[in-house]
């Protein structure tokens, strides 16, 4: 068993869940408070921050251990599916339609980010510290552009592809870790200041505003206190579907694997459970968004969405070691360099069509996050925005194996 093996000091799930649970109540009770140092404190670092924050310090002090605790993998298969669903209940489709196609562009601007990230980090390393990119180093740069530009399953692809070794994949996967997270937090940081970003860029932020609206008229329009059946029905909508959701899951991948291999068709992660997972369930709720189900938002269908999207927040910062910064200062710096082209990029795009901070932020994350994070960046600026961020990052599915495949051949050729 994953405790076993853990020198941490709680290292019972049970436990470590309940834990989450106490801090993201202080988070939420500190947050609400209207006077006093904590109304300061929350003017300058975001609820959503801590929640994300707290538990990478129990990580890293050794209070408890993430990487040996199974409650990342539940919350991911879970309760993010579940929450997908609840959040796309309240979903208006025309509404999304009319953002427009600047998301699309902020969004593809990112996966050119992190390509041409990957070439300049990887000269600069070779004037600043040749070392850090000499011999395979550029092996293991192919697996952070899968996973940057594409996910989990596109990252194992890259693995694969170019044969990298264990203990470099897993360095990798630490600088991956570390470098995107912190990427997340800042985004995260931004979030609340997107007036000031937006009035920077000149964007035209009314088709946002117009769907924040839309979706806070027809909560006030059907707002009620949830009754016990309501709240019984929110639960099975969201759980019930995200299990339908993992029914269909298993043998829909099964007879994707068995199809002949000359389709290449996990080139598009569509061999990938957690794929067909977000892709069900957020089906599933945009379906049931033209249905009486809808109503289930006025009893606080997308809050219940919301709790179940906090627990995931805080095991994804349970996954953070702060302390590892230091390990490999050098490797560290290389994807330092290589998120800053990313960003840079982004910022630069952002000004250039004037999109607005949302369309940045989620673009962004759809790329480097995935379908885990780009929907818990996306609700930082209204829980009605996560679907939005969902579908860019499906994109990313996509294009990551081609795009980072691509990746890996420039670095191969540079590194001679």
């Amino acid at each position: 068993m994953p405790e076993a093996a853990s020198s941490a000091l709680i290292t019972d799930d049970a436990a470590i869940l309940g834990l989450l649970a106490v801090t993201l109540g202080a988070v939420f009770w500190t947050a609400s408070r209207e006077s006093g140092f904590w109304s300061r404190f929350y003017n300058y670092v975001p609820a959503l921050l801590m929640c994300y924050l707290v538990p990478a310090i129990y990580n890293s002090i050794g209070l408890i251990d993430g990487g040996a605790s199974n409650l990342y993998p539940m919350a991911r298969d879970y309760l993010l599916p579940a929450s997908l669903v609840l959040f796309c209940i309240a979903m208006d489709i025309g509404a999304i339609l009319r953002l427009g196609p600047k998301a699309v562009i902020m969004f593809l601007t990112g996966t050119v980010g992190v390509m041409l990230g990957a070439v300049v980090a990887f000269v600069a390393m070779g004037v600043i510290h040749p070392s850090t990119v000499a011999g395979e180093t550029w092996r293991g740069m192919t697996t952070i552009a899968g996973s940057w530009i594409g996910g989990g399953a596109n990252q194992a692809a890259m693995k694969e592809v170019f044969a990298v070794d264990a203990n470099l994949f897993g360095q990798f996967v630490a600088v991956d870790v570390i470098v995107a997270y912190f990427w997340m937090a800042i985004l995260l940081y931004l979030a609340p200041r997107a007036k000031a970003f937006d009035r920077w860029t000149g964007a035209d932020t009314s088709a946002i505003e117009d769907l924040k609206q839309r979706i806070a008229d027809y909560q006030a329009e059907h707002a009620r206190i949830p009754s016990m059946s309501d709240l019984m029905m929110i639960f099975a909508v969201g759980i019930g579907l995200t299990g339908l959701a993992h029914l269909l899951t298993g043998p829909l991948v099964a007879w994707i694997q068995s199809l002949p291999a000359s389709w290449r068709l996990q080139d598009y992660s569509l061999d990938s459970r957690f794929f067909w997972l977000v892709v069900l369930t957020t089906t599933f709720g945009v379906i049931l968004s033209f249905t009486r189900a809808r109503r289930l938002e006025g009893a606080g269908a997308s809050n219940v969405g919301s709790v179940f999207l906090y627990v995931l927040i805080a095991t994804i910062g349970m996954q953070m070691d702060l302390k590892t910064l230091a390990d490999r200062p050098m490797l560290l710096l290389l994807g330092v360099i290589w998120i800053s082209v990313h960003a840079a990029l982004m910022l630069g795009m952002a000004k250039l069509i004037r999109a607005p901070l949302f369309f940045m932020a989620v673009g962004s994350q759809a790329n480097i996050g995935g379908a885990a994070s780009a929907p818990v960046v996306a609700s930082a600026f209204h829980p009605s925005l996560a679907p939005v961020g969902v579908l860019l990052a499906v994109m990313g599915y996509a294009l990551g194996t081609y795009c980072a495949y691509i990746t890996g051949l420039l670095l191969q050729v540079m590194a001679g």
